[in-house]
């Protein structure tokens, strides 16, 4: 099976400008209250360079293999990209994420926050590798 390296470097980018916006001007102060970070104490005694580099990393290999279930379809549209993206999401991401929160007993806003920010990248990527293929 072909993986669609275009796609998936496209995809993986958009996913990383997704979380920047997710978690800076759409939900950044939220996310930090609900983690209980300060701005300062978010900036202490991290490599933002290496978290920043491995975010990318991961992202290629999300949209790689989402890419590679794309090719089990064979011929694939935007709307069951759409669906099957939205589908791993929600079906294995947040569904995960969710049991973890739950047993970190986590708040509730801190899952929807980045439940959501999930979802989102999914679907975004899965547009992008939907309309590439």
């Amino acid at each position: 099976m072909q993986l669609h390296w275009l796609g998936i470097l496209v995809a993986a980018v958009a996913g990383f400008a997704v979380g920047g916006l997710w978690y800076g001007p759409l939900f950044g102060k939220p996310w930090m209250k609900a983690r209980g970070f300060t701005p300062e104490s978010a900036k202490q005694g991290v490599n933002m360079p290496l978290i920043f580099g491995l975010t990318f990393v991961l992202n290629l290999v999300a949209a790689a293999v989402l890419d590679h279930v794309f090719g089990t379809y064979g011929a694939i549209d935007l709307g069951l990209a759409l669906m099957v993206s939205g589908g791993i999401a929600i079906g294995f991401v947040v569904t995960s994420i969710g049991v973890n929160y739950l047993f970190s007993r986590m708040p509730r806003a801190l899952f929807l926050i980045d439940a959501g920010y999930w979802i989102v990248i999914y679907l975004v990527m899965g547009a992008i590798l939907g309309l590439l293929r």
